[in-house]
């Protein structure tokens, strides 16, 4: 049965891009590496799926695609953190999967391969600065705003449409080491981002 949800947080992503990633402002655009490899790291602050609260979950994303991501073809492999419950492990999985509708839903499109879910423990480290995400043998990350004309303020995007992203993105530049056996990546100063989405689905 369809459930109604909603979720509020931080999210973050680095990829192996040149700052700005071409295929974050649109699919159709070329990433410049043959194949975009990175990943988005979730927390949630509030949220609920069903009678299933999603407050306080986390999760990370790897993707490898074409440079041409509209192509298709798409490689993900899902993390969540191993303190979660079964229910919310069920919950967060069917929505990032793309079973639940909303944003992840119209991403799941590209994906053909789906990697198995995986339980582990994922730290979070957060500033106004930087962002940073770590999974023992798996992932080691930070993200870093650019530094604007005003250094004590942060470089936006305005008014950018993006499924996953808040409207107000924080321009970033991310070093990250992430490594499962199927994807993996190693950057320097590569593309990054971060904001405080909302994702809401009501089913009808």
């Amino acid at each position: 049965m369809a459930q109604n949800w909603w979720a509020k947080g931080l999210i973050f992503e680095n990829c192996n891009c040149q700052l700005v990633c071409p295929g974050h402002m649109h699919f159709d655009q070329l990433c410049t590496h043959e194949r975009c490899i990175g990943y988005w790291a979730i927390r949630i602050d509030s949220g609920q799926y069903g009678d299933v609260s999603l407050a306080g979950l986390r999760a990370v994303i790897a993707f490898d695609t074409p440079q041409h991501m509209i192509s298709g073809g798409w490689t993900e492999m899902i993390l969540i953190d191993e303190a979660s419950t079964q229910e919310q492990r069920a919950a967060l999985q069917t929505i990032l999967a793309g079973q639940a509708g909303g944003p992840w839903e119209t991403l799941g499109r590209f994906v053909a391969r789906r990697l198995d879910i995986r339980y582990v423990p994922i730290d979070f480290n957060e500033d106004e600065v930087s962002k940073s995400v770590t999974i023992p043998g798996l992932l080691k990350s930070v993200v870093t705003r650019i530094r604007g004309r005003d250094r004590s303020k942060p470089v936006l995007f305005e008014n950018i449409f993006n499924q996953i992203h808040a409207p107000t993105q924080v321009l970033a530049t991310g070093d990250t080491e992430y490594d499962d056996g199927v994807i993996r990546v190693k950057t320097a100063k590569s593309h990054g981002l971060f904001s405080n989405f909302e994702w809401r689905v009501e089913a009808s």
